[in-house]
């Protein structure tokens, strides 16, 4: 088949264009930047920008399948920004589809459009969307994962799946956070809990996209739902922290501030950085207090009913191969 992948020059955009590739796909990339990796690959690369309606349907011209990996991510920023990437950027996918009469679209969400800020221990698809939002990213991705499940129909079946905390050699977000703050002094553990968090390697996050689209045909079980993808293999949200830092040869974390101040914290850092239009991100928030200290797990069953999803890199495998990546002296892309 021909694929169009969104944001394929990215950490899991980019593997899952591997993995396309190497089966025999054909595959175009939709990026605002060229990568030489791509280009090795033998991808077609377009740039683009995905607010720009006619750049992102010129790119889906003769394409049988669409992965809409491409966002924009992060903890802080302005709204406009997330919701002409998140939002706008989507509807643009869903006008492309339609334009060409592309048939399946394979949507990349987050399980932080479910989040409320409490405990979520072996939840599944039921969760409801929370009535509010502590930040702009989750809250623009809800936006497009409910765009995206509301346009499945006998045209175009559609997907949307919300892997939970990649990581790996290549991460671009979360592995580099956590090893840039641990060498700067600035790795706090918030609480006392041993929280049980869910976490995917990208190999397995990639694969669950390729599954997802070989199934994904008008009227399969798996058309305009939503699925959870994890490792399942829930582990205490700072052994797995420790676990990661161990890879990059980095002691683990000590100190301890308290769920409440750290929610305070994020108070103060807001609206310092907001009122003082500070750039860059602020190094605590509202969102990120309480993702750090509250429990986010999630069932698979769906995922392996409806997707065939079975995760083939184990968390001490991934470990493994992000530490020979590091010692191979790679430096993370950001």
């Amino acid at each position: 088949m021909k694929a169009l992948v969104t944001g394929g020059g990215g950490f899991l955009g980019g593997v899952i264009v591997r993995m396309l590739v190497e089966r025999g796909d054909e595959v175009v990339s939709f990026s605002r930047s060229e990568y030489p990796e791509l280009q090795k690959l033998g991808v077609k690369q377009v740039k683009g920008d995905l607010g720009d309606r006619e750049a992102v349907i010129k790119a889906a011209a003769g394409c049988d399948v669409i992965f809409h990996v491409a966002a924009k991510a992060g903890i802080w920023g302005a709204l406009d920004e997330f919701y002409r990437a998140n939002v706008t950027g989507t509807a643009n996918v869903l006008e492309a589809c339609r334009a060409h009469n592309i048939p399946r679209l394979v949507h990349t969400s987050s399980p932080s459009v479910v989040f409320d800020g409490t405990d979520v221990e072996g939840g599944d698809e039921s969760l409801p969307y929370p009535s509010r939002y502590e930040a702009h990213y989750p809250a623009t991705k809800a936006l497009a994962e409910q765009m995206v499940l509301a346009a499945n129909s006998p045209e175009l079946a559609t997907v949307a799946l919300r892997p939970h905390l990649i990581w790996g050699p290549g991460d671009n977000h979360l592995v580099p956070r956590i090893i840039a703050k641990a060498r700067a002094g600035r790795l706090r553990r918030i609480g006392k809990r041993d929280c049980l968090v869910d976490t995917v390697y990208v190999d397995n996050a990639a694969l669950a996209h390729l599954q997802a689209a070989d199934r994904l045909v008008p009227g399969a079980p798996l058309a305009g739902k939503a699925y959870f993808i994890s490792n399942d293999e829930p582990l205490p949200l700072w052994d797995m922290v420790n676990r990661i830092l161990a890879a990059a040869q980095l002691p683990p974390v000590t100190r301890t501030v308290s769920p409440g101040v750290a929610y305070a914290a994020g108070v103060l850092c807001e609206k310092i950085w907001g009122l003082l239009h500070l750039r860059g991100e602020p190094p605590m928030t509202r969102f990120v207090a309480h993702e750090l200290a509250t429990a986010h797990w999630f069932k698979m069953d769906a995922a392996r009913k409806d997707l065939g999803y079975q995760p083939e890199v184990s968390i001490s495998e991934g470990l493994v191969r992000l530490e020979q990546w590091l010692q191979n002296g790679n430096r993370f892309p950001c």
